[in-house]
């Protein structure tokens, strides 16, 4: 085998490295970094992201690439665009996918608690477990991990800071709740 048969054969999450490339981007809870693939968008990093993978290239940075993502977060932060309509190719178990499939069905402006999804998964007793996994979820915003709360529906933990998860809820928030808090 040789060198360059090696090399092409070096992979993270099933995809060869060199296959991957990355975008950095402003936006209203900071710089933002896309990384994928021409088959679509593996994650989306939050600049201070508490689970942002370490030692794990992103590819080659092109701030051309992922123009559909940048437009689309841009037209989620303008408040016109509440669901997303990208390509997604996230590296994870098969019980971590089933929960970012969970999570990306929590309507707009609504939460949900660990518990609820766990319910919804066949089993209240795994509500530890589907806490895990929305921790692990690299898809910040595009998969809104932001809107899972504690039972009580207090915020808990999240990756980009519960600064920037108050912020997320906040933008979502429809004018009639806002208003119902005021009296």
């Amino acid at each position: 085998m040789g060198h360059h048969d090696e090399q092409a054969t070096t992979r993270t999450g099933g995809t060869a490295v060199s296959d991957l490339h990355h975008a950095v981007f402003d936006s209203p809870v900071g710089e933002l970094t896309a990384v994928g693939t021409s088959d679509g968008l593996r994650a989306l990093y939050f600049d201070a992201h508490k689970r942002r993978p370490t030692g794990e290239t992103f590819g080659e940075r092109d701030d051309d690439a992922f123009e559909e993502v940048r437009v689309q977060i841009g037209e989620y932060f303008a408040g016109t665009r509440r669901d997303f309509d990208l390509d997604l190719t996230p590296v994870g178990d098969g019980f971590q996918k089933k929960v970012w499939a969970l999570l990306a069905r929590i309507p707009y402006g609504e939460t949900r608690s660990y518990g609820d999804l766990a319910v919804a998964l066949g089993d209240r007793n795994l509500a530890r477990a589907v806490g895990a996994a929305n921790g692990q979820n690299p898809l910040s915003i595009v998969v809104p991990c932001h809107r899972v709360v504690g039972a009580d529906g207090s915020l808990t933990g999240y990756a980009g800071g519960l600064e920037r998860k108050r912020f997320l809820l906040a933008l979502e928030e429809s004018d009639e709740t806002r208003a119902s808090r005021l009296f």
